[in-house]
């Protein structure tokens, strides 16, 4: 049994599926969608940058989206395999809007439409410089966890993934992060400030929150094919109402997604694909379990290579 999965923030590289923008008319069809349905070009964004406009929040989010919807069409309609197979479909952080509208749950352009809300929320949520991200590699959650414990009379600080063995995201204020940063050195714990604009997934995202629970009651979810992986749970979705609450949850909870892959790989899956740019989650897919297949889908060569 296979599971798609779809990246995050992050992945994102101008000229990301140019290849397959100039070969396959169906990727172009949905450039031209996306850029109707926006009232702007993201396509050209995507296609020549500039790269600081494509890492705005508020674009990276649906052109990244827009990336993976149009190659998991391509492999589907122009190659003839069916990824709507697999026994799970999941995604990181934005990745799981991906994967909802893949596998059926929303259609394009409202998914488009959302996640240029959702990263507009996130981006003004706290005020530019005054929120970050920190990566803390080679330790666990429950040494984080009790790091965090020790110290939360004077840091407020959140974990916001659980990526995989030894790589674990903080987010907070920058001035919590900067005293944090020393603690774990002081721990000998590696860590590394990310070059992100805001605290993602963590209860500073609480007015993004507001914003996307009034946003996602206005959509027009229908049932998909696939059972989705929710990040907040690690575990299957039950039903539309569950999925459109854990989606607001979403916003300033932890992405488990190591326990979302383990739990998926303890439900019988033995092969991933991730379908979208770069091979972030390839890695990480790795890093949690070296025993199990992973295919990395970004060009023709990587469709035509795929087994299922």
């Amino acid at each position: 049994m296979f599971s798609v999965i779809f990246p995050g923030q992050g992945s994102q590289l101008v000229g990301m599926g140019k290849e397959l923008y100039d070969k396959f008319d169906i990727v172009k069809n949905l450039f031209k969608q996306a850029d109707d349905t926006l009232n702007f070009s993201i396509s050209k964004l995507i296609l020549e940058g500039p790269k600081e406009d494509l890492n705005l929040t508020a674009n990276t989010q649906p052109a990244i989206y827009l990336i993976s919807f149009s190659i998991f069409n391509l492999v589907k309609k122009e190659f003839g395999l069916d990824l709507n197979k697999a026994k799970y479909f999941a995604g990181h952080s934005l990745g799981e809007y991906s994967a909802l509208s893949c596998a059926g749950y929303l259609d394009f352009s409202e998914t488009l439409k959302i996640l240029r809300v959702r990263g507009d929320a996130m981006q003004n949520a706290v005020p530019k410089g005054q929120g970050g991200m920190v990566a803390v590699l080679g330790s666990t959650v429950d040494v984080i966890e009790k790091i965090l414990r020790e110290n939360k009379e004077n840091i407020k600080a959140q974990i916001a993934n659980d990526n995989s063995e030894g790589q674990i995201v903080l987010s907070g204020k920058t001035d919590d992060l900067e005293k944090l940063a020393q603690i774990l050195k002081d721990n000998s714990l590696k860590n590394i400030k990310l070059p992100v604009s805001a605290p993602f997934h963590c209860d500073l995202m609480n007015n993004a929150t507001k914003i996307m629970a009034e946003e996602l009651s206005k959509l027009n979810f229908k049932y998909g094919q696939n059972k989705l992986i929710s990040n907040v749970t690690a575990n299957e979705i039950k039903d539309l109402d569950e999925l459109k609450s854990l989606l607001i949850k979403q916003i300033e909870n932890r992405v488990r997604w190591r326990e979302s892959v383990i739990n998926m790989i303890e439900n019988d899956v033995k092969h991933f694909i991730e379908i979208g740019p770069g091979k972030v989650l390839s890695g990480l897919v790795k890093r949690i379990n070296r025993n199990v297949k992973i295919d990395t889908i970004n060009n023709q060569s990587d469709i035509e290579n795929l087994k299922i």
